[in-house]
């Protein structure tokens, strides 16, 4: 029987792709930011450049460089 090479990424292997990229994060009680991911931690912690807080898409506060603790995330879309 041959084994089949898959494809399959790791949730941090996607992330790092995202390094340098615009991302955009959901948080636990609704909110919203929007930056460039600069870095991040295998707990999902990030930090943000040129941060957005969001509300319904629309841009509520600019905040610059921002630290997101992981365990508030719930999705991270690049």
């Amino acid at each position: 029987m041959n084994a089949q090479k898959v494809n399959v990424q790791r949730p941090l292997d996607a992330l790092g792709k995202s390094l340098n990229s615009p991302v955009l994060i959901k948080l636990k009680g609704e909110r919203e930011f929007r930056g460039i991911l600069k870095s991040f931690d295998l707990h999902m912690n990030l930090v943000l450049n040129d941060a957005e807080e969001l509300e319904k898409g629309e841009i509520t506060r600019r905040l610059g460089t921002v630290l997101i603790r992981g365990d508030n995330i719930v999705y991270i879309s690049p």
